[in-house]
């Protein structure tokens, strides 16, 4: 079968080629893929990862053979799913992985859920937001998109953080209260951060914490080390925290949710560019430069006779 494999050699450390059909576990099922999404930090980090590794997490597509062990969707059903080596046509994934996609939403437009919807949906689920000023930061992107949105339905004050002025565009649409560039602005302490940016955005939002607020370290767009001063980690009163996210395990219920948002119109899957997966060098670009706001969707193409 075709698949987006890991080559050193190839632009973005990737290329259309070919790889053995899955076989799955009995709690496993097969997933022909119509959809996959790509993810900045898949992309940028493809080249680490031994080279012919089907790479990838998020598809959508339709059950073809269904768990050995009973559990999870049917044949014939329209699926979202997490898993790895999820851009190929066709990929094995947990079933407690996938969720089924309700009617009238866009296949594309499940595939662009899975690994940037879980992520703002479980960090913003680590405290109750309701009346709170949580503060996204690098809001322009998959993960921050979806955060904005989330964070407003929760009733959050959001505030979305972003790297330019023209990266601020639809942020306001989306639910943020208030658009900073940077940190510039944010005269009030905070009482959630989303942080995607890292380095010495990281040190300056742990700043502007109010007690006993957290910072949630999703990402590290900036490649940049974050340096504390001596005692700047300590505070009189309720514990300021600091936590990393990771945690993708049984992502099927979560996911479901996400999906029934989108179903309902109340979260819009942001896919502001879509292509063929034989254009991956070109989408991987824009995605490293960028040039998207939100997610890139690349739709699995059989071969050319």
């Amino acid at each position: 079968m075709r698949a987006l494999v890991v080559d050193p050699a190839a632009s973005g450390s990737l290329r259309l080629g070919t790889a053995p059909e899955p076989d799955p576990a009995p709690h496993q099922l097969v997933i022909a893929v119509r959809h996959i999404s790509l993810n900045r930090g898949e992309v940028a980090f493809a080249g680490r990862l031994p080279a012919g590794t089907v790479h990838g997490y998020d598809a959508a597509g339709v059950v073809v053979q269904a768990a050995a062990d009973g559990t999870g969707p049917a044949v014939g059903a329209e699926v979202a799913a997490f898993g790895a080596g999820a851009w190929a046509e066709r990929m094995v994934v947990d079933v407690t992985a996938v969720a089924e996609v309700p009617a009238g939403v866009d296949l594309a437009d499940a595939a662009a859920l899975p690994m940037a919807g879980i992520t703002a949906l479980r960090t913003l689920r680590t405290r109750s937001v309701l009346g709170r000023r949580v503060l996204v930061t690098g809001a322009a992107g998959g993960v921050g998109r979806y955060a904005v949105q989330l964070a407003a339905l929760g009733g959050a004050h959001v505030i979305a953080s972003v790297g330019s002025p023209a990266r601020a565009a639809g942020l306001a649409e989306l639910g943020a209260h208030q658009v900073v560039v940077g940190l510039a602005g944010i005269d009030r302490p905070v009482d959630l951060v989303l942080d995607t940016v890292g380095g010495p955005q990281l040190v300056a939002a742990w700043g502007l914490l109010a007690p006993g607020a957290s910072v949630q370290n999703i990402g590290w767009a900036s490649d940049e080390p974050a340096v504390f001063a001596p005692y700047s980690l300590f505070s009189i009163g309720p514990a300021k925290t600091m936590s990393t996210f990771g945690d993708v395990h049984d992502v099927g219920p979560d996911l479901a949710t996400l999906l029934d948002f989108v179903a309902a119109g109340r979260l819009a899957p942001e896919v502001d560019r879509r292509d063929s997966w034989e254009r991956v060098a070109e989408a991987a670009r824009a995605l490293l430069d960028r040039h998207v706001a939100g997610k890139v969707v690349l739709d699995v193409e059989p071969a050319a006779a």
